[in-house]
């Protein structure tokens, strides 16, 4: 078989550039290692991990508020079994979406392996071991990522595990360690805390989800502390064995000294690395960095004419959203067209809840560039949207220009701060000043008044409502 395009993966990335070529004209195939479409994120990833922090939610709030909302409830428990189900129905409704979209796109989906032969031949092993070749005109290499191992700590899959096996658990653990304070370990170490699981948390760096602005790190622990969470920030992690029943994990910190851990768990979420492996690149002379990164130039095109990267196995963010926008970019670059991708302006979030929700320059980032700037925040607390659904943790910080006064970045943590950013990405990509915001009519009672309160704050300290 030969095509105009062929993309490995059918990640977010993977699926969304094949849809997109197919949209475009070009006779397409994807290419899937697994026995379903979605790639990490919909199966392993994005939302299975989303349908548990929902569930826990749910949950938590049954158990903490329902109360004082006037609902008496009796018995209440968590079916855990249920709840991984439940789980596992939203993943496959979402990958069977996928393969209807792959049909109606008349996508050719090629199951098993795909290993370069040359820059315009692909051979595809299955897992019966069976082959076949076929060529392509262009490739797309979308292959993603997968955790990144602790040098030194064995993931043995039952005490010690991975983010993966953390959406399987079918009965609640009494204590979980949580190795790092990331966006995934933040995500996962918030449902089991919420379903009564004794959750310590160590951190190598200072704060939780440390690449944000640092405001939304020491909000969320305040919010994380209410869950009965438990921090040690600047803590090595020397070593890892799985005891039988419990896990024993110890850690040293910035003087060297060291603490033993023990729970009946240890999730090892210290980040993800690309997952470039056995893709035969050295066939073609491409090389990766010690992240397993391929290097592409600003049409997102590797050194090999003809073979592009998106997504998680290029340098950037490690976002489903990001790899889409590169999906979509790609294509269209293929098909002549001119696209464009505006990095800065791709928002990053957390699913706990609160939420944590950002887009823009951080305050640490304008503070090291020297760059003259002013802040605006604004609690939720002062919210009577907030009040009344008792979501009153949270501030909402906009970081503007100070000569004029163009918004440099929006920082949301508090309920639904995962939607209300794409009011500040849209802002942002028409380069409005935090002024043009505050003037805008925002409804109330709305969540999304503490943004334009927030602006005010930042447009001459002029909040109406604290």
């Amino acid at each position: 078989m030969t095509y105009d395009v062929t993309v490995i993966g059918s990640g977010p990335g993977g699926y969304v550039a094949a849809i997109r070529a197919a949209q475009l004209g070009l006779k397409t195939a994807i290419i899937e290692k697994d026995k379903t479409l979605g790639g990490t994120c919909l199966n392993v990833g994005c939302i299975p991990s989303k349908a548990l922090l929902d569930s826990s939610e749910h949950y938590y709030n049954a158990k903490s508020h329902f109360t004082e909302h006037g609902i008496d409830l009796k018995n209440l428990k968590v079916n855990m079994p249920q709840m991984i189900q439940r789980k596992a129905d939203v993943v496959k409704q979402t990958c069977d979406g996928i393969e209807f979209l792959m049909k109606k796109n008349k996508i050719d989906v090629l199951w098993g392996w795909g290993k370069f032969k040359d820059k315009n031949t692909l051979i595809i092993t299955n897992e019966t071991g069976e082959t076949q070749e076929i060529t392509s005109k262009k490739i797309i290499i979308a292959t993603g990522s997968r955790p990144t191992p602790l040098p030194g700590v064995e993931i043995d899959q039952k005490r010690i595990i991975t983010s993966t096996e953390a959406l399987e658990i079918t009965e609640v653990p009494k204590s979980m360690i949580v190795i790092g304070a990331g966006v995934i370990s933040s995500e996962l170490g918030s449902v089991y805390a919420r379903l009564g699981t004794e959750v310590t948390m160590i951190e190598y760096l200072d704060s939780m989800i440390p690449m944000m602005d640092k405001t939304m790190g020491k909000e969320l622990q305040k919010s994380m502390r209410k869950l009965g969470m438990k921090f040690f920030f600047n803590h090595k992690v020397t070593s890892v064995v799985n005891k039988g029943k419990k896990v024993e994990v110890v850690a040293e910190d910035k003087k060297g000294e060291k603490t033993t851990f023990e729970a009946e768990y240890c999730l090892v979420a210290i980040g993800r690395r690309a997952y470039t492996d056995k893709l035969g690149l050295e066939n073609i002379g491409l090389a990766t960095d010690k992240q397993g990164r391929i290097d592409v130039n600003k049409h997102l095109e590797t050194s090999v004419e003809g073979v592009y990267a998106i997504g998680d196995v290029i340098k950037g963010a490690m976002l489903a959203h990001k790899a889409e926008e590169e999906g979509v970019f790609v294509a269209e670059t293929i098909a002549g067209q001119k696209p464009h991708i505006n990095y800065l302006l791709i928002p990053g979030v957390v699913y706990t809840w609160p939420e944590v929700a950002s887009v823009g320059h951080t305050e640490e980032e304008l503070k090291a560039s020297g760059k003259a700037y002013k802040v605006g925040s604004f609690p939720f607390r002062a919210l009577g949207r907030a009040r009344a659904s008792m979501d009153t943790d949270g501030l909402v910080k906009v970081l503007a220009d100070k000569e004029t006064d163009e918004i440099l970045g929006v920082h949301i943590i508090g309920a639904r701060a995962a939607d209300m950013i794409a009011q500040a990405v849209t802002a942002m990509e028409y380069r409005a000043s935090a002024e043009d915001v505050a003037r805008m009519s925002h409804a109330h009672p709305t969540y999304m008044e503490a943004v334009k309160e927030a602006c005010l704050a930042a447009t001459e300290n002029r909040a109406l409502h604290i």
